[in-house]
């Protein structure tokens, strides 16, 4: 059987025309809202001084086993997050890194866990909702019971932080989910909890963001009051305000989070990557809707390779037919 080349790309083309019909529905998805009452934390990277206190905190209150890193036998140092390790600080350091918060011969701490995005992909990713984004405070959580293991999660997070329990008999999913057995008690995250400089604060993503704003205008070496432990707590320190790097990393990136970062330093320093605004699940969602919505466009694209099929049977029938009329003519001659 052959199908023409003309045949293909008009059959091709009419497909083409209905999915261009439908073009509002391809730019349908767009990046989800914040909730109204999203909690979150804001870090700001000046204000820490590699205490290691939030990480001690965070083990505590989720019953996190200690994580020994390669060469340490005693001490629970993690170097990373694992599934041992939902929180932790890390360390940029420069030339002969002695002056904090400077890119040039200096050093700066950092801290990573799961950034609770606005549009996440870890949860669009799951194909049994084991991850959820909560409606109301968006606080991101696994359901263990759900999981299958596939671990698409970890593929689809774009700051590698779900991590798999391999060396459990029942391996499961690990991640920060804001300590919101916590939250339900009335309290906040335990990281924050203990920062006793305010480096982690928790509060209202929109009471963190005015907050960024404000310290994004303080002039440099002049005493400012800094909240701590919660942006609402009535608890604060005085420090001399940083020059700050001009970017909230999170506020924008991939359609935004909900746990935030200042520093004083480059975020590359960090190994945070530069990302677009748009999140990644709304950039692929133009394409799924094109093609799958309702499974309408994928019936269609099959009803015209079927028409084409059905039309070269056809003519295949008749070619068949002429073939051996002339066959039967030749022999008579």
């Amino acid at each position: 059987m052959k199908i023409k080349r003309r045949d293909f790309l008009k059959g091709a083309a009419g497909s083409m025309a209905l999915l261009a019909l439908d073009g509002q529905d391809a730019q349908a998805r767009t990046v989800q809202a914040l909730p109204p009452d999203a909690l979150g934390i804001l870090f700001d990277s000046t204000l820490c001084v590699g205490c290691n206190a939030c990480m001690t905190a965070c083990k505590k209150a989720n019953n996190m086993l200690p994580d020994f890193s390669e060469g340490q036998d005693i001490w629970d140092q993690p170097i990373d997050l694992s599934p041992n390790t939902l929180n932790v600080i890390k360390k940029f350091s420069n030339g002969t890194g002695k002056t904090k918060d400077t890119e040039i011969d200096g050093f700066a701490f950092i801290k990573r866990q799961c950034l609770h995005c606005i549009d996440p992909s870890c949860v669009t990713a799951c194909p049994v909702s084991a991850l959820s984004k909560d409606k109301d405070n968006g606080i991101v959580t696994y359901n263990k019971n759900a999981c299958i293991g596939c671990r698409y999660c970890q593929v689809a997070c774009p700051y590698n932080i779900p991590k798999f329990d391999f060396n459990d008999v029942y391996p499961e999913i690990v991640k920060c989910q804001l300590c919101d057995h916590l939250i339900a008690e009335g309290k906040v995250s335990a990281c924050c909890s203990v920062c006793p400089t305010g480096a982690s604060l928790f509060g209202k993503v929109t009471d963190l963001i005015v907050e960024t704003r404000r310290r994004l205008q303080m002039i440099p070496g002049e005493l400012y009051d800094f909240p701590v432990t919660s942006i609402d707590s009535g608890q604060t320190h005085s420090y001399a305000a940083p020059e700050y790097v001009p970017h909230i990393y999170g506020k924008e990136e991939l359609g935004g989070t909900q746990v935030m970062y200042m520093s004083a330093v480059g975020f590359e320093n960090f190994g945070l990557p530069a990302y677009p605004k748009e999140s990644f699940v709304s950039m692929s969602s133009g394409i799924q809707y094109a093609i799958y919505k309702g499974m309408v466009y994928p019936l269609v694209v099959l009803a015209g390779l079927v028409f084409m099929v059905k039309k070269n049977k056809e003519q295949e029938k008749i070619e068949t037919a002429e073939e051996a009329q002339d066959k039967k003519e030749e022999s008579h001659e």
